[in-house]
């Protein structure tokens, strides 16, 4: 296939020099007219060099536009929706030569373009730049314009890493070992969060490993799509539980309890109230946060119907409605008003967001998804901006049926704590957007468990049985540990499951015989031995039982929670992948974390028990794992220190 020099000019530093610079630019704007351009698709294969076999998990887009794939496990990628005409197309994985090349677009034709990728040392890479066919490649450092570069990251789906940096992440006490005979139960909300991951990638993609703090395991699993039957029952998710031998420790067990909610068609989800509420201070000027908001906005107007409604609040200095609530299929007048958004100013983050639920209120739509979506860096530091006034806040909103769905952008300062806390408080979730593909993953593939609550106030508990299992510890979740008692408290918050999420927790078992890895003394009134005996034998009815699993959930606009419950046996049976991958994803993030845990694990392990349990990957997000933890190896990151320090 002929292509030629996109820029008319043979020069390759001319070639390059125009590449960063249209990557680095705005997304070409849609805000003058609903007129759909002529438009094709480039598909094809990314080719290792020296294997001759696809690449999986790789970054392939288009420059200076919002188009963006992974590739799948035998490398493929389609990009539909291309703008007719001469395009760059770029691949990027860790671990290999960056590649660009020119190709001619034809309106409503597809265009073959494929790629071979050579592997480079890992670090700061170089990128490779072909303009025309023929031509050799130019090979130069990414970082000789660095703030060009940081343009083309934000365009593409990855963020260059700052030195200056002043991020904050909340402290995290691993859980430990917990004796059965002392403490049977484990009470805990669950998460849906997913955060966590995209912040490590993010570290990890800038040769850097990431702060012990910013590892929250449970958002790494829960990261991941997993393999499910059909849903069954009049409840609004399924329970599933799995029981496997611990890879890290055979001789103890490793156990999945999974919870899933069906997804609901896009076109079949009730209308929606919702308040964008941007942050616009000078904090936000970076390429990869107010401009990358931006794209990311413009994805998820494509989502929106003639019966939903948006409306747009910003703050910096001040807070103020720049659109008031405005009918979704109003793509242009929506886009217009985001378009002409600049950074600037300080941060009244508690005045933005007291705006934001005004409007909410105002134009709250009954049987309906009323929500609050907030868009930061999460420096808040002008006004009412304290993390406990700003709780209080959304825990009433909350209340009136009005939920908060919290984005974080930006590297640097990013306050992960803060806004962690406020989704939290506010019935939502919070995920961290590290690029294009990120936000399409977030508020196109899963638009509806972003926006659309199935049940609220999700709590699990977990019995123990004493005659089975010595001592245990859930792995993950130190921030969503709830008092037993509060299982049974209708008045205590919980997370939310939204249609289409799942949510994995595993917990690791130790049977009973077993020594039970102790961090504190044996109790001087109630003796106990090393294994951890009951007071009281239970009946032989239950012998065959590991565990007994509750949940409790309330409807979205109930009051009254609902109780599931079923015995889980105690004989480890082969893992079905979904179990392998979300094992190897938690024994990674225990490697970050240091946990004395881990034993023996290694990356290497990491990567056997996840391409075990890879599965069809159609997205190409498990083969991005695995290339994670091979760069962690390869750099070894592992060996520098980690950072337990919250104030990064």
């Amino acid at each position: 296939m002929a292509t030629m020099n996109v820029y008319g000019t043979p020069s390759r530093i001319g070639v390059l020099l125009a590449l960063i610079f249209a990557s680095a630019a705005p997304a070409p704007s849609h805000a003058q007219s609903e007129t759909p351009p002529e438009t094709g698709t480039v598909q094809g294969r990314v080719l290792d060099a020296t294997a001759n076999a696809g690449v999986a998990g790789a970054q392939v887009f288009v420059a200076a536009t919002m188009i963006g794939a992974l590739t799948d496990a035998e490398g493929g990628y389609s990009l539909s929706g291309v703008p007719a005409g001469e395009r760059i197309v770029t691949v990027r994985l860790i671990g290999y030569r960056e590649t660009s090349r020119g190709v001619a677009v034809m309106a409503g034709e597809t265009v073959t373009l494929d790629f071979t990728v050579e592997r480079t040392a890992l670090g700061r890479q170089d990128r490779t730049v072909s303009g025309v066919v023929g031509e050799t490649p130019q090979v130069v450092h990414p970082y000789a314009v660095e703030r060009a570069a940081r343009g083309l990251a934000a365009t593409s789906g990855m963020t260059a890493y700052r030195d200056d940096h002043t991020e904050s992440y909340a402290r995290i006490v691993e859980n430990d070992f917990r004796s059965v005979g002392e403490s049977p139960l484990s009470t805990f909300s669950i998460d849906v969060d997913r955060a966590s991951y995209a912040n490590v990638r993010r570290f990890i993609q800038a040769g850097e490993r990431p702060p012990v703090d910013a590892v929250r395991i449970e958002e790494m699993i829960n990261y991941f799509p997993y393999e499910w039957g059909a849903t069954k029952g009049d409840d609004p998710f399924e329970v599933l539980t799995e029981v496997w031998d611990a890879p890290w420790k055979p001789e103890h067990r490793l156990v999945r309890i999974g919870l899933r909610a069906p997804a609901i068609d896009t076109e079949d989800l009730p209308p929606s109230n919702l308040v964008f509420l941007l942050d616009v201070s000078g904090s936000m000027a970076a390429p990869d946060k107010l401009p990358l908001l931006k794209k990311a906005f413009a994805l998820l107007t494509e989502q929106l119907r003639a019966q939903d409604r948006v409306a747009i609040v910003v703050y910096a200095g001040a807070a103020g409605l720049v659109l008031p609530p405005t009918p979704g299929n109003r793509r242009a007048r929506i886009l217009s008003a985001v378009e002409r958004l600049e950074a600037g100013g300080s941060t009244a983050g508690g005045a933005g967001i007291a705006l934001a639920y005004d409007v909410a209120r105002k134009y709250f739509v009954d049987d309906g998804n009323n929500r609050v979506i907030l868009a930061t860096d999460g420096d808040f530091n002008v006004g009412a901006s304290s993390d406990e006034a700003m709780v209080r806040l959304i825990e009433k909103e909350r209340e009136s049926g009005i939920f908060l769905t919290v984005l974080g952008f930006g590297t640097g300062n990013l306050k992960d704590s803060k806004m962690e806390a406020i989704a939290d408080r506010g019935n939502g979730n919070f995920h961290y957007v590290d690029g294009l593909l990120e936000a399409r993953k977030v508020l196109v593939e899963e638009m509806g468990g972003t926006l659309f609550t199935v049940a609220k106030d999700v709590k699990l508990q977990v019995e123990f049985n004493p005659a089975r299992a010595a001592a245990y510890r859930l792995i993950g979740y130190e921030n969503r540990l709830l008092a037993d008692e509060d299982f049974n408290d209708d008045a205590k918050d919980a997370g939310e499951l939204g249609a289409g999420h799942t949510v994995t927790a595993l917990y690791e078992v130790v049977p009973a015989g077993l020594p039970v890895p102790r961090s504190v003394d044996p109790l001087r009134y109630r003796p106990a031995t090393e294994t951890g005996p009951p007071v009281e034998a239970p009946s032989a009815a239950f012998e065959d039982e590991l565990l007994y699993v509750k949940v409790r959930y309330k409807d979205p606009d109930g009051s009254e929670s609902r109780l599931l419950a079923h015995a889980v046996a105690g004989r480890s049976r082969p893992p079905s992948r979904s179990f392998r991958f979300a094992a190897a994803v938690a024994g990674f993030g225990m490697l970050l974390r240091d946990s004395p845990h881990a034993g023996g694990f290694s990356p290497a392990d990491v990567i056997s028990l996840a391409e075990r349990g890879r599965g069809d990957d159609p997205r190409g997000y498990r083969g991005e794992f695995i290339r994670l933890v091979e760069t962690v190896r390869d750099l070894d990151l592992l060996g520098t220190a980690a950072e337990d320090d919250n104030q990064r």
